[in-house]
C-alpha cells in the first residue's frame, strides 16, 4: 500500500501531525507512506523513522508545483490523507489520484469546500488538534496510537548566549495572538534581576524591522537547536510554542483569542496563562487582542520561575 499524507504547513500544524503519521506506520508497517509539504518546513521531518519518503514542494515556484503535480500523478498512491483541510491541501491530495482520500467533516474545516474532494469523511468529537488528527489516521486505518513527537535535533547557528537564556518568539501567523513587544521588553527586565539568565528573542531572517537589531535571527533548524538548550521558553500560539511543548521543554504560554483547550501546548510541561473572560475567536486581526495585553509580565515572570524551578530537579535525576 502507498500511503501520501498531505500536511504543507505551518510549524505548529506540522507538528500536531507527527503522533498520527507514526500511529499509522506503526500500524501499516508494509506500507509506503510520503509526507507532502512545503520545502520551508520539511526540516521538521529530517530523519523521520515513521516515513519512507518526504515530499517537498516550492509553492511559489510555478516549476517546482509543476513537477510535484507529475510525480504526484505518477507514484500510484492507495490512499491520500488531508491533515489540514484546506482547498489548496485538498485538491493536492485529489492529483495524487489515489483510489481514496480521507479528511474531516465539513463541519470541522475551515474551508468547508476541502470537504467535496474527500471519498471518506471523519468527525471527531476531540478537544485538542493532536487528538483530532489521532482520530482521523485512525479511520483511514491506523490500528494503534503512537504518541511521539520524533523532531530532529537541529542544527546550531551564532547567536546564542554561552549562558542559560530563555527563549521567546514573540511573532505568531497573525497580529491578534501576539504579545505586545512592549511587555516582552518589561519580562526580559525582569529576568534581568536574576544574574546569567538572558532572555532571546527568537524569529526568522528578515523580521528586523519589527523585532530590533539584537534579536536571533535563525532556519528552522536552529529553532529546534535553541528550543533543545533553552531552560525554558515563553510562547504564544505559534510554531515555536508548539515545537517547544513536542521537546518536552518547560515554559509558559501566553493565549488570548484562540482556545487553549484546541490549540494549546500538547503535554504538560507548559503554564498557560489566559486572561479571565477572554473571548475565543479565529478573526485574524493584525493587533493583539485586549485579552492579550492583559496578561502582564509580572504574571508571567512568576509562572516562568515555577516552571524553571520544577524542572531542575528532573533535570538532575535524568
Amino acid at each position: 500500500m502507498r500511503i501520501l499524507v498531505v500536511r504543507l504547513g505551518a510549524m505548529g500544524d506540522v507538528i500536531h501531525s507527527l503522533p498520527a503519521v507514526a500511529s499509522l506506520k506503526h500500524s501499516l508497517p508494509q506500507a509506503h507512506l510520503s509526507w507532502l509539504i512545503e520545502s520551508r518546513w520539511a526540516p521538521l521531518l529530517e530523519g523521520n523513522p515513521f516515513l519512507d519518503e518526504v515530499i517537498a514542494i516550492e509553492r511559489r515556484s510555478f516549476g517546482g508545483l509543476r513537477r510535484a503535480v507529475r510525480g504526484l500523478r505518477g507514484a500510484g498512491f492507495d490512499l491520500a490523507i488531508d491533515f489540514q483541510g484546506l482547498i489548496k491541501s485538498a485538491l493536492a491530495a485529489s492529483l495524487a489520484r489515489p483510489e481514496r482520500i480521507h479528511g474531516f467533516h465539513p463541519s470541522q474545516l475551515r474551508e468547508r469546500l476541502a470537504g467535496l474532494f474527500y471519498s471518506h469523511l471523519t468527525s471527531s468529537r476531540a478537544d485538542h488538534v493532536v487528538e483530532q488528527n489521532l482520530d482521523l489516521a485512525a479511520e483511514a486505518g491506523a490500528t494503534s496510537r503512537v504518541i511521539t513527537f520524533p523532531l530532529p535535533e537541529g542544527r546550531e547557528e551564532p547567536g546564542l548566549p554561552d549562558g542559560p537564556f530563555v527563549l521567546a518568539s514573540p511573532l505568531a501567523g497573525w497580529g491578534g495572538k501576539q504579545w505586545p513587544l512592549a511587555q516582552f521588553h518589561a519580562l526580559a527586565r525582569l529576568l534581568g534581576r536574576d544574574p546569567g539568565v538572558d532572555l532571546v528573542m527568537a524569529g526568522p531572517p528578515g523580521e528586523h524591522y519589527r523585532l530590533g537589531p539584537d534579536y536571533y535571527a535563525c532556519t528552522v533548524a536552529g529553532l529546534i537547536h535553541a528550543t533543545r538548550r533553552a531552560s525554558a521558553v515563553v510562547g504564544l500560539d505559534s510554531g515555536p510554542l508548539h515545537l517547544a511543548a513536542a521537546l518536552g521543554r518547560p515554559g509558559v504560554a501566553i493565549y488570548g483569542p484562540t482556545d487553549p483547550k484546541r490549540n494549546g501546548p500538547y503535554g504538560d510541561t507548559f503554564t498557560v496563562l489566559r486572561a479571565p473572560g477572554a473571548v475565543t475567536t479565529y478573526r485574524r486581526g493584525m493587533e493583539p487582542v485586549e485579552s492579550m495585553r492583559q496578561v502582564t509580565p509580572e504574571q508571567v515572570h512568576e509562572a516562568l520561575q515555577a516552571r524553571i524551578t520544577r524542572a531542575i530537579p528532573a533535570r538532575r535525576s535524568a
